[in-house]
C-alpha cells in the first residue's frame, strides 16, 4: 500500500474540513470493504483516509408506522437483524443478510455500499425498487438518479451519504444467485409492490449497472404473479458479460430470479 494519513472524525463537520484540506487527494472511508482492497492491489493511493465510522450522527435505525430511515453509517448487520424494520420491510433484511460474510456485514455500511455503486452490489437494487430517498451533507436526491452508472453516482467529491429513507411497501422481496466465491450477485432482484404498482430492479446482471425492468414492473403490476413473466424476455445487449457468465447466460439469470423474487414477495 501507498502512505497515507488516517483520520477519525467524530463529526460531519470535522469529516469536511479534513475533505477540504486533503486537497482533493483524500477519501472517505465507511466500512472500506472496497477502498482497502483497492488500496492493497495499489489501484487507489488516496492522501488522507478519512473514516466515518466513529461520526454518530450518520448512525441508527428509525422506524415511524411504515416510514424506515437508515444511518448512512449503519452496518449490514444491523439493518439484517433489525425487528423494527423487519416487522414492516423484511426484504431489505433479508437483502442485507446476504451480503458477503459476518465479517463484511459487520464492518460494510450501506451509506458506503450506495456511495460506491459497484455493479454487483446489493442495496442499489433495494433502493431504486423501494423508491428511495437518498440523504447526504447538502441535499436530497431520489434513488432514480443517484445510481448513474458502473460505480458512479450523482455524488460530489467532497458529499456525504448521511442516510436513506422510504416507504415500506406493501409486500417485498429481494432474490440473488450467488457468485460461488465472492458472494456478489451475478443477478439480484428487489421487488416492491404497493397499491399504486410494482417496481422490479435488477443488480449484477445489466452493463450500466443497477436497472429498473420495465416490461416487468408493467406485467406484475396487472397480475402479480410469477407466470406474468412468462412471456418476457430481456435484451441480451444490456447485460454484462465476463467470466463469470456471458450475456445470454445474465439475461435468463434477470427472468429466473424476477420469478423467485415476485413468488417470496407474494407469500410475505
Amino acid at each position: 500500500m501507498y502512505e497515507t494519513t488516517y483520520h477519525r472524525p467524530s463529526s460531519l463537520d470535522e469529516a469536511a474540513q479534513l475533505m477540504s484540506g486533503s486537497g482533493g487527494e483524500g477519501k472517505f472511508v465507511s466500512g472500506g470493504m472496497t477502498l482497502i482492497p483497492t488500496m492493497k492491489q495499489r489501484l487507489a493511493a488516496p492522501s488522507d483516509l478519512i473514516d466515518l465510522r466513529h461520526v454518530d450522527a450518520l448512525k441508527g435505525i428509525e422506524v415511524n408506522g411504515r416510514h424506515i430511515r437508515i444511518g448512512g453509517g449503519t452496518t449490514h448487520a444491523e439493518v439484517a437483524q433489525s425487528d423494527a424494520i423487519k416487522a414492516v420491510c423484511p426484504g431489505i433484511c433479508e437483502l442485507a443478510g446476504l451480503i458477503g460474510d459476518p465479517a463484511v456485514r459487520h464492518m460494510g455500511t450501506i451509506g458506503g455500499s450506495i456511495a460506491n455503486n459497484d455493479p454487483a452490489a446489493d442495496y442499489p437494487a433495494a433502493m431504486r425498487a423501494l423508491g428511495a430517498t437518498i440523504h447526504t451533507t447538502k441535499r436530497e436526491v431520489a434513488a432514480d438518479d443517484f445510481f448513474t452508472g458502473l460505480f458512479e453516482t450523482a455524488l460530489e467529491e467532497d458529499e456525504i451519504v448521511t442516510a436513506v429513507s422510504f416507504e415500506a411497501p406493501d409486500q417485498c422481496a429481494y432474490e440473488k444467485f450467488r457468485n460461488p466465491a465472492s458472494r456478489y450477485a451475478m443477478c439480484g432482484v428487489f421487488v416492491a409492490k404497493r397499491d399504486g404498482g410494482v417496481k422490479v430492479a435488477v443488480t449484477g446482471a445489466g452493463s450500466d449497472g443497477v436497472f429498473r425492468w420495465d416490461a416487468a414492473e408493467q406485467a406484475l403490476s396487472q397480475n402479480f404473479d410469477p407466470s406474468a413473466l412468462d412471456g418476457l424476455s430481456v435484451d441480451e445487449g444490456m447485460m454484462m458479460s465476463d467470466l463469470h457468465g456471458t450475456s445470454a447466460y445474465r439475461a435468463n439469470l434477470v427472468k429466473v430470479v424476477t420469478k423467485r423474487a415476485a413468488r417470496n414477495a407474494a407469500g410475505h
